[in-house]
């Protein structure tokens, strides 16, 4: 069996066509485009990238986007300062705080500076206020990696209803908010973390399983019941020659990658599980791109609710 390919990036291309018109008869209504305002502390060269890609995304749907930089030496008051004159600006309808933030701010500071933007603009959907009405099947902010994945389910019509599904990873990015959705779409939802016991057994007996942990190849064939849905959340860069063999056999292009590069870009899903399952997202060209997409989507969203 050789899995049906879900791919991300296609769709992420077809909802920002369709998100670039809505937001063209928006700022023809309102006479501003929808405003997002992305905060960078420090030069960490991933983040550097995802920013990069953020605000490439929103110029092509149209929207105003302002990044806002602080240095590595900022203090959190400096940050929160930042986040609180957002929340006030009324050409910014969307506040993104691109993560990590650097250590040096301490421990905490990740949940101060999300618990303290507006929730109105969390188009991360990260607040306490909008992680509460997740709870309750009220959010209209909710996380991106998350919300892209049940596009992505919905649009190649995969059933949720009445199946198992297997959430691997409790983050409250993507493993917690994932369950939920789950959950609401009448899904029967098993988490699994670091302290399960046999997780394989438990995503062998599962139609959709949804890897999100940040370990390669976490997932490998045996722990996959064939046909089932597997969705890779996991976006990891192998620079060790040993973990790369270990993935892909020699002769494999992803090998020859690695070697010419130095390093190369996998999931949390072994490549084998693709000779398993019966559809599984790529990495990369997967959920990331869809990440994204859904940010736009919140922020449309966000901009539209305060004009209402």
């Amino acid at each position: 069996m050789s899995a049906r390919v879900l791919d991300g990036k296609r769709l992420a291309g077809t909802l920002q066509a369709e998100m670039a018109e809505e937001v063209a008869a928006f700022t023809t209504q309102h006479g501003r485009p929808p405003g997002l305002g992305i905060v960078l502390v420090g030069e960490d060269p991933a983040s550097e990238v995802y920013v990069r890609n953020k605000l490439r995304a929103a110029a092509e749907v149209g929207f105003r986007a302002d990044l806002e930089r602080l240095p590595a030496s900022a203090a959190l008051a400096d940050v929160l300062a930042l986040v609180e004159r957002l929340n006030g600006s009324a050409l910014h309808d969307g506040i993104l705080v691109q993560a990590p933030l650097p250590r040096a701010l301490g421990a905490e500071a990740s949940d101060q500076v999300f618990a303290a933007i507006a929730p109105g603009k969390d188009v991360d959907g990260l607040t306490p206020i909008n992680a509460g009405l997740l709870v309750q099947n009220r959010a209209t902010l909710v996380a991106c990696t998350p919300s892209g994945v049940i596009e992505l389910l919905d649009r190649e019509g995969i059933p949720l209803a009445g199946q198992r599904a297997v959430v691997v990873g409790r983050s409250d990015i993507v493993g917690k908010p994932m369950a939920l959705l789950l959950l609401h779409r009448d899904a029967t939802v098993t988490i699994c973390h670091s302290r399960t016991p046999d997780t394989a057994a438990i995503c062998r007996s599962a139609d959709l399983v949804i890897a999100a942990v940040g370990r390669p190849g976490l997932i490998t064939a045996d722990a996959v019941r064939p046909g089932a849905t597997v969705i890779d959340v996991g976006m990891n860069r192998v620079t060790d020659e040993a973990i790369a063999r270990r993935l892909f056999p020699d002769g494999h292009p992803r090998l020859a990658l690695f070697r010419e590069r130095g390093s190369v870009l996998v999931g949390d899903v072994h490549p084998s599980v693709g000779e398993v399952a019966g559809a599984l997202t790529p990495v990369p060209g997967g959920v990331g791109p869809l990440t994204i997409a859904m940010l736009m989507r919140n922020t449309l969203r966000a901009a539209r609710a305060r004009v209402a």
